[in-house]
């Protein structure tokens, strides 16, 4: 009797621990998505947005003379990459500001879609810069331009699909960098970034064959080259190694993220459109004296 009764106290006690004992802090739902509230840190945000929110400053500063000089040098071609910039450059200000999305309830749609649309834009400015400038007629105009726009346009319409289904369709977390375990994930991420390295790495071979008078003669175009390569082939091993699970791997994933997204707007504005735009110099000033020339402002010269 004793020992049935030891046994229901013991039975009571148990059962009342239970309904009083709240469940351990790692085991709930909410914690595991709120407990990284500042995803990355504070550190990695500021790395993102400071360079961003900077750059998009000196472009607004240097709006007014850019677009002069623009007006004046009436190049399709620049006139179009550097609105394509403005508008990638506000997508990715975007982006780094609003890194939080990925880390908060409710947010996931909307930062795959913010996500997305970054990712592809500055692909496009990728693909579409490397296909003009690798054709003999580069220095030509809008026939040249629209087939670049077009066939970058195909390709990476055909990214955005792909992503989209996976995202979308299949939910792989392909743009929440917070949950990094998923192999599946980074599988795809090998695919795109070995792509790139794929595409680099070929024309820094071909400037070594006898195929390379075909390709620009500005060393800036190697130099654009080189240190794409580099980021693309970084990029690739990080995945790999996050691939198999190694941590560094997911660190170095994420110094990639921030040396792209912080630092290769402002690397291609300096390579290929300020050269352009200093150089206009001379054209500006050819075209106020022609102005002034016309309105008759030298007249009392030639008296």
């Amino acid at each position: 009797m004793s020992k049935n009764l030891q046994a229901i106290i013991n039975i009571n006690s148990a059962a009342s621990a239970a309904s009083v004992s709240p469940p351990p802090i790692a085991e709930l739902p909410v914690f595991a998505k709120t407990s990284s509230g500042e995803c990355h840190g504070v550190l990695y945000d500021a790395l993102l947005v400071v360079p961003a929110v900077l750059f998009v400053l000196y472009l607004a500063v240097q709006a007014k003379n850019n677009m002069k000089k623009l007006y004046y040098g009436r190049s399709h071609i620049m006139i179009s990459y550097y609105t394509l910039l403005w508008l990638v450059s506000a997508l990715n200000l975007a982006w780094c500001s609003l890194q939080a999305w990925q880390c908060s309830r409710g947010k996931e749609v909307a930062w795959d879609l913010l996500s997305l649309f970054t990712s592809s834009g500055m692909l496009y400015l990728e693909i579409s810069l490397v296909a003009f400038l690798l054709q003999e007629s580069y220095a030509s105009g809008l026939e040249t331009l629209a087939r670049t726009f077009i066939v970058s346009g195909i390709i990476v319409g055909v990214d955005i699909l792909l992503k989209a289904i996976y995202v979308f369709g299949f939910g792989y977390p392909l743009f929440i960098d917070v949950e990094s375990t998923h192999r599946i994930k980074w599988g795809l991420w090998i695919i795109h970034k070995l792509l790139l390295t794929a595409v680099y790495g070929f024309i820094l071979f071909v400037h070594f064959l006898k195929w390379r008078e075909k390709l620009p003669t500005r060393p800036a175009f190697y130099h654009y080259i080189i240190v794409m390569f580099v980021i693309s082939a970084t990029a690739l091993f990080a995945c790999v190694l996050a691939g198999i699970g190694a941590g560094f791997g997911i660190w170095l994933y994420n110094l990639t993220v921030i040396c792209y997204h912080s630092l290769y707007l402002p690397f291609l504005f300096v390579t290929f459109l300020a050269g352009f735009l200093q150089e206009e110099d001379f054209l500006l000033d050819n075209a106020y004296y022609s102005e002034m020339k016309d309105a008759g402002f030298f007249d009392a010269d030639w008296d």
